[in-house]
């Protein structure tokens, strides 16, 4: 490792010469991103992970110099490759750098599967928030470019981490919108009524009967065969007993449900609240008699 740290530093003087002398023939530029590119993998077999980053981002204002742009978005790639393993923000700043020059030179899929990535980032440093943003880039892009099947993967992960923050109108939006593309694709449709149970739980967690009982009709419309599903049936009772506020008659049909299709985190968490609002409302019901 001490080796291939001595070669990277030498490989990093040399083209920090080339870039400050003067080139007769060929391009000092390209000179320099050959020897950067070097310097990055040698960085890179010794672990260096923070150096290699550095020397790939100036490997890709080098080729910027030489208006390379498609080679300077694999640079920065590069980079967010070595930054993932240390630092998330810079690994997603390189990829964002990456995506400016993708659409600068018109290659959207490029740009949106890179959007994707950077949500990924976040999404494993738990940044929920930023994940969401750009979950919602990538989704645009791939929709801009008819990829509609990854666009409808980061909109299943806009609804997920929507709901668990509370923005229940944005998660149904998301969940409605992929259960509609499913109906129309053979392959899809067997997911449609878990689509449609998601979104039925996000309104549940709104509190709303009215809200429910509307998107319960609407779904039903959407897909027919809808209203014969255990799906349909559980979100029909839950809402009964919200609508009779009875938190006992609640855990019997969460507990029916469970014991015939478990349910993931997902759902437990935003049944649990609806639970707790539940609860909530029978107290102060109670204080007032």
């Amino acid at each position: 490792m001490g080796d291939q740290l001595v070669k990277a530093k030498e490989f990093e003087k040399k083209a920090d010469k080339k870039l400050n002398g003067w080139c007769l023939f060929g391009s000092k530029y390209d000179d320099a991103a050959q020897l950067l590119g070097d310097a990055a993998n040698s960085y890179k077999l010794a672990k260096s992970w923070d150096q290699a980053g550095k020397a790939n981002v100036k490997r890709a204002n080098c080729f910027l110099k030489s208006e390379n742009k498609h080679d300077a978005a694999n640079a920065y790639t590069e980079a967010a490759k070595n930054y993932k393993k240390v630092n998330t923000n810079e690994a997603a700043s390189c990829l964002e750098q990456a995506v400016n020059i993708y659409c600068e030179i018109g290659r959207l899929s490029m740009a949106a599967r890179y959007y994707k990535e950077i949500a990924e980032y976040y999404e494993s440093d738990q940044n929920i928030k930023q994940a969401i943003t750009y979950f919602e880039k990538a989704a645009e892009f791939f929709q801009s470019e008819e990829v509609s099947s990854s666009a409808n993967q980061c909109k299943l992960k806009i609804a997920q981490y929507a709901a668990q923050l509370q923005q229940y109108e944005k998660a149904i939006k998301m969940y409605e919108e992929v259960a509609q593309y499913s109906l129309n694709n053979n392959l899809l449709k067997y997911g449609v009524k878990g689509h449609l149970l998601n979104a039925g739980i996000c309104h549940l967690c709104k509190g709303d009967v009215v809200s429910i009982t509307n998107a319960l009709e609407k779904y039903q419309d959407l897909d027919p065969t809808f209203s014969g599903t255990r799906e349909c049936k559980f979100l029909a009772n839950i809402a009964r007993t919200i609508d009779e506020e009875d938190v006992a008659q609640f855990t019997d049909v969460v507990k029916e449900f469970d014991s015939m299709t478990p349910l993931d985190t997902w759902k437990a968490t935003l049944l649990l609240r609806v639970k707790e609002k539940l609860k909530a409302k029978e107290l102060e019901d109670d204080d007032l008699t």
